[in-house]
């Protein structure tokens, strides 16, 4: 099995208050140091960010921060994280996070982990893009997101083939394997959509 070489992870610049978002957010960074995967992220030293950050760095795997200039104070900006791109703004940020990244992975968060996670959805939705996007639900934390994604089908607001844009998970382990199998899952709704 092969896993993608560049995976960007959306999630909190907190770090919550339930000690599983934290215990996770180091358990993945862990897990892709441990299979060479290079974490793309937002750049910060604090919260979810940080940790998953110096989870990979501590197991000797690439990070690569994309942080804009007005949230170098603000979230701490990693200056250790092997190479730190400061941008003019939120959407250039994304924009180049999407670029070098081959899959996308949402842990907690809050309004700005929700929109770097829509983002990309619609993105794909819009067959800007094919690449696998995992959403970890610790807890169910993100359960709101696949309720949300059936009323919009129900509604009449989008297809029932939508829900498939996105995997969510509930373990660490399951994101691996997410990963591994998504390319199946991925051709198929885009080929469900032409």
């Amino acid at each position: 099995m092969s896993h993608p070489s560049a995976v960007a992870v959306f999630c909190g610049s907190k770090p919550g208050q339930a000690p599983e978002h934290l215990a996770s957010a180091t358990s993945l960074g862990q897990g892709m140091a441990a299979h060479d995967i290079e974490l793309v992220y937002g750049g910060g030293r604090v919260g979810l960010m940080g940790a998953v950050a110096a989870a990979v760095q501590q197991g000797d795997g690439k990070v690569t921060g994309i942080i804009p200039d007005f949230l170098m104070q603000r979230e701490v900006g990693n200056s250790e994280a092997g190479s730190l791109e400061v941008t003019d703004s939120m959407h250039s940020r994304k924009r180049r996070m999407f670029e070098i990244s081959d899959a996308f992975v949402t842990l907690a968060g809050g309004m700005g982990t929700l929109d770097e996670t829509i983002e990309v959805i619609t993105w794909k939705q819009l067959r800007l893009h094919s690449k696998p996007i995992i959403v970890l639900s610790i807890d169910g934390y993100w359960d709101i997101l696949r309720q949300t994604t059936q009323s919009f089908t129900e509604a009449g607001f989008a297809y029932a083939s939508d829900a498939e844009l996105f995997t969510i998970v509930e373990s660490v382990d399951a994101v691996f394997e997410a990963l591994d199998r998504e390319e199946w899952v991925r051709e198929q709704t885009l080929a469900g959509r032409l």
